[in-house]
């Protein structure tokens, strides 16, 4: 599977990418950060992989580092990009991910604006999670 030049992990690597991220080791910033590049490397679902693995990162953050991304601080564009690029140098997409954190981690504002953005970011902007 691709998105633009870009080629994910193939199929039949998929099961062994997944244990491998898993047992990455997640203990400060640097590490969760480097977990989420692999995970989207591996993207494993055919729709959904940014939107999932974006809750799938705030919910470690959460876990190890009473943190999560407030994820309408970071724009669209470069977020895009820094994805694209973080597989060869992930310091654009950390750069972004830290300057985002917040201790706002029981904010439900936080939350329902994080599920938007995730949605803005793949196009979709047609309902407000606060309106459904």
């Amino acid at each position: 599977m691709a998105k633009g030049s870009f080629r994910f992990a193939p199929l039949m690597y998929l099961e062994v990418s997944l244990q491998n991220i898993d047992e990455m080791p997640q203990s400060n910033f640097n590490e969760i950060a480097e977990k989420y590049v692999e995970m989207n490397i591996a993207h494993p679902f055919r729709e959904g992989n940014g939107r999932s693995t974006r809750i799938w990162l705030d919910l470690i953050y959460k876990k190890e580092l009473k943190l999560v991304d407030d994820w309408s601080k970071i724009d669209k564009n470069d977020y895009l990009l820094a994805m694209e690029r973080s597989p060869i140098k992930d310091v654009e997409i950390k750069q972004l991910l830290k300057n985002a954190l917040t201790d706002e981690i029981e904010n439900r504002e936080v939350y329902i604006k994080g599920i938007d953005h995730s949605y803005y970011y793949e196009g979709y902007i047609t309902y407000k999670a606060k309106d459904l």
